[in-house]
């Protein structure tokens, strides 16, 4: 009797409380119980999804909407039935990670639809794949001719790989021998109007070296939305005001850059011209620049 007479005096304060209240109280407690169960989940949950972890980000969200707007549902039950549905794809990642044939299983396999520049019409068949949904994948990738791929999978997240033929790929330095300068990624060194110590760091300068670069543009470090230093040591920043023009940098580095540019280019003329005599002034000419970039290198990083 007095277990009724508790449950019927919650009912009335419950109702006491305006039904959007309980509302806006349970989804932001789901959401935030979401974000903690995908931070456990991993990135694999935003990422291309398999057709299993498809099925449990759909199932999820519809629960979590649930739970967020029936006020009369028990929000205990609800976050039940989430626990659940995370912690089994939680358990069968983890066994997937040791079993082949469960990763094939749940995840599935990829099929090879294009081979030796011919189209797989049985695989096509069996993945519903139909030629103008391929054709329309292979333009994406920019492809626009199947005879001039190799292989063509269809992954197991819908994504299509795609191996052009040997003399179909883009013609790299490593192929004709050229050993290229090692390029460092691009460092944000100013966010919003922030000078971002860490990054600047670890693009070898200084906040001196920041303010002085910034002086020579006659801009305040506060006007600036982004700067960047790149691969060369060169600054290039983008203003708030797009209206303001910047003029154009004059720096050492970029100099150098462009005279390695030359030099490169001048190997690459050498070894792809047929003409002895073109050959052999390229060579000296290629040889020449060395010796200068050599002398002037530490003139130009400093």
């Amino acid at each position: 009797m007095a277990h009724n007479v508790d449950i019927e005096s919650w009912r009335r304060g419950r109702n006491d409380v305006p039904d959007w209240i309980l509302i806006a109280i349970r989804a932001l407690s789901t959401l935030m119980f979401l974000f903690v169960l995908t931070r456990i989940l991993g990135k694999k949950q935003i990422s291309q999804l398999t057709f299993f972890e498809y099925v449990i980000g759909i199932t999820l969200g519809d629960l979590a909407g649930n739970i967020s707007t029936d006020v009369e549902a028990n929000y205990v039950h609800g976050v039940i039935a989430i626990l659940i549905w995370v912690f089994v794809p939680l358990v069968l990642e983890i066994l997937t990670l040791k079993s082949k044939t469960l990763r094939v299983w749940f995840e599935g396999n990829g099929r090879v639809l294009i081979k030796d520049g011919k189209i797989l019409e049985g695989n096509l068949k069996k993945e519903r794949y139909t030629g103008d949904e391929l054709l329309e994948q292979l333009r994406t990738k920019g492809v626009f001719r199947v005879a001039d791929v190799e292989f063509a999978i269809l992954e197991s997240s819908g994504d299509l790989s795609i191996l052009l033929k040997s003399e179909n790929q883009p013609l790299t330095p490593k192929h004709i021998g050229l050993k290229m300068a090692i390029e460092k990624p691009t460092q944000a060194v100013i966010m919003d109007g922030v000078i971002q110590n860490e990054l600047l760091a670890d693009a070898g300068k200084s906040r001196g070296w920041l303010q002085d670069e910034l002086e020579k543009l006659g801009v305040a470090k506060e006007n600036v939305f982004l700067g960047q230093v790149d691969t060369h040591g060169e600054l290039t920043i983008d203003l708030f005001d797009d209206k303001i023009v910047i003029p154009a940098s004059t720096d050492r580095p970029a100099v150098l850059a462009c005279l390695k540019k030359c030099e490169a280019d001048l190997e690459l003329y050498s070894l792809t011209t047929h003409n002895s005599e073109a050959k052999q002034m390229y060579e000296r000419c290629s040889i020449q620049l060395t010796k200068i970039i050599q002398q002037v290198h530490t003139i130009l990083r400093a």
